[in-house]
């Protein structure tokens, strides 16, 4: 079992987005804005998709972690920090799935 925790993971993106070095890919995106970071989350979701419908678990792992840092980038760039996705997770799990659905769909 790791240590290494999604926190970590948006603490890093955090310090190396705002580094400015020309040799982070992290600071590079983050400076190039919400669309090019946004464009390749959505690369890495079909991605991450195909290696799920191959039954690659290998490369479902790969792509998984390639989608979860894009998603912290993402959030970086928007300002929203990790914490609110997972306050949000934890009040939608305080009710079955389906009656959390049926919320979203009315309100």
């Amino acid at each position: 079992m790791t240590g290494f925790s999604l926190n970590d993971l948006e603490r890093i993106v955090a310090e190396r987005a705002r580094s400015g070095d020309a040799d982070s890919w992290t600071a590079k995106l983050y400076a190039s804005g919400m669309e090019r970071a946004a464009k390749k989350l959505g690369e890495e979701a079909v991605e991450t998709v195909i290696a799920a419908v191959k039954g690659d678990a290998k490369e479902l792992v790969s792509e998984s972690a390639d989608l979860l840092y894009h998603l912290l980038v993402v959030l970086a760039v928007a300002g929203v920090p990790f914490s609110d996705v997972l306050k949000e997770l934890e009040r939608r799990t305080a009710q079955s799935g389906i009656a959390e659905k049926a919320s979203r769909s009315q309100g």
